[in-house]
């Protein structure tokens, strides 16, 4: 393993490293204005939520590298106090890329990247209308990393209203991740798009599970179980009753009649195919058996 100090790399080498390990990170397509009533519009990957009660987002826009300039969005935010939040799904990744282009103070990104200004209820900066997800938010703080380039400024924002598009919501009006399609920036001109790549892990918030550490000693030193394999069998909050177990291997029986005379290592593999599909129930019966 190679070991970095920070301050023996250049702003620029140690940005790249950053942005490259910490990812993907969520976009905020942030819609300002200035004094004068001109629109702005850039997207930022230095963001996410930080509270529900009040409702917080932060985004931070660096000064950048190159010059120790600072964003048209920092100087609006810092004038206004307000400013939008639009999400940024896969159907909009190139244009909000292309808001992102340094185009000189005035200029509105809007019709540059061809989106479509929609007024806000509650603030003056518009909002992007092809967003499925749009957040108005008034300016709470801002907070000054440094003062040399590549240094951040945290703009803390509450949310006063929020605008959803029935299009991503489903049946429940909860937002089905599927239909919002959202992407996510990564390390040099990366991006990642989260509907090719979700699956579920089961948070252990409801239940307590009963850990790796008291499993028996041939499961959670078996060469055949991964970390993460480990980690959904110790996801289960009690074991499987004896009762159970018999019944389960008596329906087993009938598609396996070898399942009373399979080794450990056999039972192991087996029980990871059932884990592959989400059923913690089953691999815990076959492991006890």
């Amino acid at each position: 393993m190679v070991s970095f100090d920070p301050k023996d790399l250049s702003t620029g080498k140690l940005h790249g490293y950053l942005l490259s390990a910490v990812a993907p990170r969520p976009i905020a397509f942030a819609s300002t204005m200035d004094v004068d009533g001109n629109p702005n519009l850039s997207p930022f990957s230095f963001f996410n939520v930080f509270s529900a009660n009040p409702p917080i987002l932060i985004f931070s826009p660096a000064r950048r590298v190159r010059d120790n300039s600072v964003k048209h969005t920092l100087e609006n935010v810092e004038a206004t106090r307000e400013v939008v939040i639009n999400i940024v799904n896969y159907d909009l990744v190139h244009q909000a890329s292309l808001s992102s282009t340094e185009y000189e103070k005035g200029i509105n990104e809007f019709h540059k990247a061809g989106l479509t200004m929609l007024k806000s209820d509650l603030i003056k900066p518009f909002r992007v209308a092809e967003s499925p997800i749009q957040m108005e938010c008034k300016v709470n703080e801002i907070i000054k990393l440094g003062t040399e380039g590549g240094a951040g400024n945290l703009i803390i924002c509450e949310v006063i209203k929020l605008h959803i598009s029935e299009d991503v919501l489903d049946s429940n009006q909860v937002i089905d991740q599927e239909k919002l399609d959202l992407v996510a920036r990564a390390g040099g001109d990366f991006y990642s798009r989260a509907k090719t790549g979700f699956f579920e892990v089961p948070k252990p918030l409801q239940t307590r599970g009963i850990g790796i550490d008291a499993m028996p000693d041939a499961i959670k030193n078996s060469m055949i179980f991964t970390g993460n394999d480990l980690g959904m069998l110790g996801n289960i909050e009690t074991l499987p009753t004896a009762e159970t177990v018999a019944e389960f291997v008596k329906n087993m029986s009938e598609h396996h009649a070898d399942i009373n005379e399979m080794t450990h290592r056999q039972k192991q593999k087996m029980a990871r195919n059932y884990l592959s599909y989400g059923d913690v129930d089953s691999a815990w019966k076959l492991l006890l058996s």
